[in-house]
């Protein structure tokens, strides 16, 4: 095996720590000495041991002049764990191959240049693209205190989400239902609109075998949501929180005795200020969140700029007639003016296609 390979294996690990070690990024380690792997690990959960230490207590030989593959910078700061760099120094080790330098400013560089001043070779950006890809999150989260907002929708090739009757189910295949659980599992929180709830009456949890359930946020404007839906009757199981410009606290009291807890955001035209709200979620340690809106949400979402990347599954069907789209609202004027898309990826998923971009707004004075 090559550098390329081991560091695969490490971007493999790291992804087993999705979901689970937000706000942390996910970060996989490989230990090796003699052509020979003598040590795995990765970070499993926020708080606990970095993937560094967990290789490293998993070696089954001496780790004099080993190398060890990391997806990510070694730390070299005191947090809720000892600096890795320290560690990986005392332990001998001669070679660090590192996927991506960390974005956080107390790390950024310094943990690379701490490991050269101890006569340790340092080799950066093997399987570069992947490995950052993994901190996406936890570079937007650390930068702009905000969570990195995924869009998620399901369409038929003709771009509709229901028929003309408004029946939407299902128009993805089991497949790819499945794969929007997994997505459920690995994001900090999920989000919608009131005009989902008050149509779908959705529970917005994950069902997949261990699993875990993302935060529920809706937006709701006015507070319509009712006290009878599944969201409301299952708030004391599932972190649920409400998105509303509604101040009277009168109003609030039922929701919050069923426990529902409350975000107050100022409006913006008729509906709740987003960029507002990504800045509140972040200060709650919500670093990711999956948008599952309807057209109208998913327009202001857009339109505000909070959503970094969208990920469509396209169903081989063709509804014709329906109004109903994934995108609405007043939508661009002219065409050079559109949001534009980078495609990151295209995959099969079961019968559909899932393709995956990344959101690349116009410069303001282009608007």
């Amino acid at each position: 095996m090559n550098d390329l390979e081991y560091m695969k294996l490490a971007v493999e690990l790291a992804r087993k720590g999705a979901g689970k070690v937000s706000p942390n990024p996910m970060v996989g380690a490989v230990i090796v000495k003699n052509d020979k792997i003598i040590g795995k690990g990765y970070h499993k959960k926020f708080g606990s041991s970095h993937a560094e230490i967990n290789a490293l207590k998993d070696c089954v030989a001496s780790t004099k002049d080993a190398t060890i593959y990391v997806t990510l910078e070694p730390c070299c700061h005191y947090g809720k764990t000892p600096p890795c760099t320290e560690a990986i120094i005392k332990s001998g080790i001669s070679r660090v191959v590192i996927g991506t330098l960390d974005v956080n400013p107390v790390v950024a560089g310094k943990g690379s240049y701490q490991l050269q001043q101890h006569g340790i070779q340092v080799d950066i950006g093997v399987l570069e693209h992947e490995c950052k890809h993994l901190i996406r999150f936890f570079k937007k989260f650390i930068i702009d205190k905000k969570p990195f907002v995924l869009m998620k929708y399901a369409m038929t090739m003709d771009g509709k989400t229901a028929t003309y009757t408004g029946a939407s189910k299902w128009i993805s295949c089991e497949k790819s239902r499945e794969k929007v659980h997994q997505l459920r599992s690995e994001f900090s929180a999920i989000m919608v609109g009131i005009t989902t709830v008050l149509k779908d009456d959705p529970m917005l949890n994950c069902r997949i075998e261990n699993g875990r359930n993302p935060i529920r946020i809706i937006c709701d404007t006015t507070l319509k949501l009712p006290l009878t839906s599944q969201i409301v009757k299952t708030a004391h199981s599932i972190e649920t929180y409400i998105a509303t410009a509604q101040t009277d606290d009168e109003k609030l009291i039922p929701y919050k005795e069923l426990g529902c807890k409350f975000i107050t955001v100022d409006k913006k035209g008729d509906f709740i200020n987003l960029n507002q709200l990504m800045t509140k979620l972040g200060k709650l340690q919500i670093d990711s969140v999956l948008l599952e809106g309807g057209g109208m949400l998913n327009w202001s979402a857009l339109n505000e700029r909070i959503v970094q990347e969208i990920a469509v599954f396209v169903s081989p069907k063709v509804f014709g007639g329906s109004p109903h789209t994934p995108v609405t609202g007043q939508g661009i004027s002219i065409p050079d003016n559109a949001i534009k898309l980078q495609p990151c990826s295209f995959s099969s998923v079961g019968s559909d296609f899932l393709i995956e971009s990344e959101v690349i707004y116009p410069c303001s004075q282009e608007l």
